[in-house]
């Protein structure tokens, strides 16, 4: 790979991360970097991938790692932010203080040791044991989509994720709702250029999410269950090799992670039929096209579309020079439209059969929940087949003004019931 530095280039990352438009429509963006300036050197210094097979193998090498606790990208995206925001970052970096960092910014060893622990509820065997207890959950979307006729399928389907997050987890199903504010105003701080309403909102949605789940973990000391906080509890207590305040930031990312990825996953996958009907007539035609259409909607409309590295030390990796501490961003979305991987790219089709796209990451930090968030699209789309004839459009889909997190704030729809 060689290195381009140029100022068309910087201009492109502006209108990507920076503008309404860019936002809302990043491809037009992803193909001008992906044909232009396909490995780019930004004025930050910050290194831009946009292809494929380059992204992949960045993520794959683990001379590459994670080095910001201010989300995929971190300090390298491009920003334009006023006095009082930077004042405010720089004040949250210092008072981090002592606070367990989440495993998503974390690196060997203790990246590989959280994650040993915490993999065993998201096996490929785990997550098929929890099938029925996901159809379950998600009836209960579809009953209540099937009694009003339709409504806002964010409002409505999006409460999937953070119903079987809650479960899994052991919250109580009382206290289910409260957390989808949470998680929402939380994850803005992820986005390259967050209001000071919006990071400070951000913080007090993490603080307090501390707060309950470090009540939480009290309670299943005193009286364990059947759930992943209680089985880290018991790590914590024999062996010692997973601290109170890391079973907690492990627990606040897996909500965050769970319910943002899949309730997104979910809208774009309804939006991306609802621009593209002929795939919608064959999908409902043929209902053995849902994990295809699932890693269609994953590719074509990623819910995750970028992420970040940091080099560890000096590293050459598939001919880029990366001395220590380079941070490098892997465009997902630009990768997954690469018409060196993918035919005709920009084109929604539920029958490719090109392999994954990157919308999970790949190497050491690919996503832990991407089988059970596949197994929620797959749930949720298998039932809106199996419950109604249709579903169309209501009205105009509000997207919610996020790139790396990208997704509808409303997808409003009408359904007819078989």
């Amino acid at each position: 790979m060689e290195i381009e530095n140029q100022s068309s280039g910087d201009e492109y990352l502006l209108n990507l991360f920076l503008t309404e438009e860019g936002i809302a429509n990043p491809a037009i963006w992803y193909k001008r970097l992906r044909d232009e300036s396909p490995v780019f050197e930004s004025s930050s210094g910050a290194i831009f991938l946009s292809r494929y097979s380059d992204c992949r193998t960045l993520f794959r090498d683990n001379r590459l790692g994670k080095d910001d606790r201010e989300g995929p990208g971190g300090s390298a995206l491009p920003r334009d932010e006023s006095e009082e925001v930077k004042a405010y970052r720089k004040e949250l970096s210092e008072n981090r203080g002592d606070s367990s960092p989440s495993m998503l910014f974390l690196n060997p060893p203790d990246h590989t040791r959280l994650r040993a622990l915490v993999s065993r509820a998201f096996t490929p065997k785990r997550v098929d044991s929890m099938r029925a207890s996901i159809t379950s959950l998600t009836e209960d979307c579809l009953d209540n989509l099937a009694e009003n006729g339709g409504g806002d399928a964010m409002e409505i389907l999006g409460f999937l994720p953070v119903n079987v997050i809650g479960e899994l987890v052991g919250v109580p199903k009382s206290d289910w709702d409260y957390f989808r504010p949470l998680v929402t105003a939380g994850v803005a701080s992820l986005e390259a250029a967050p209001s000071l309403d919006e990071l400070k909102a951000s913080t007090a949605a993490f603080i307090e999410m501390n707060e309950y789940f470090t009540q939480l973990l009290a309670e299943r000391k005193e009286s364990p269950r059947d759930d992943l906080m209680s089985a880290l509890i018991e790590v914590e207590e024999s062996g010692d090799r997973i601290s109170e305040p890391e079973v907690v930031s492990t627990i606040i990312l897996l909500f965050a992670a769970g319910m943002e990825t899949t309730q997104n996953l979910i809208g774009n996958g309804l939006g991306a039929f609802f621009e593209n009907p002929d795939q919608m007539d064959l999908l409902w035609d043929d209902s053995t096209l849902v994990e295809s259409s699932i890693e269609e909607i994953l590719r074509f409309d990623s819910p995750v579309q970028l992420d970040g590295r940091t080099a560890l030390e000096d590293a050459e990796i598939a001919g880029l020079s990366l001395p220590k501490g380079s941070n490098i961003v892997t465009l997902i979305g630009a990768a997954n439209r690469d018409p060196e991987r993918f035919a005709n790219p920009d084109d929604f089709r539920i029958r490719r059969n090109e392999g994954p796209p990157l919308s999970f990451a790949s190497g050491i930090h690919y996503c832990l929940g991407a089988n059970l968030a596949r197994t929620e699209g797959q749930e949720m789309f298998a039932g809106l087949i199996r419950r109604f004839k249709k579903i169309e459009q209501a009205g105009d889909l509000k997207q919610r003004g996020r790139l790396t997190l990208r997704g509808y704030e409303t997808v409003p729809v009408s359904v007819t019931p078989r």
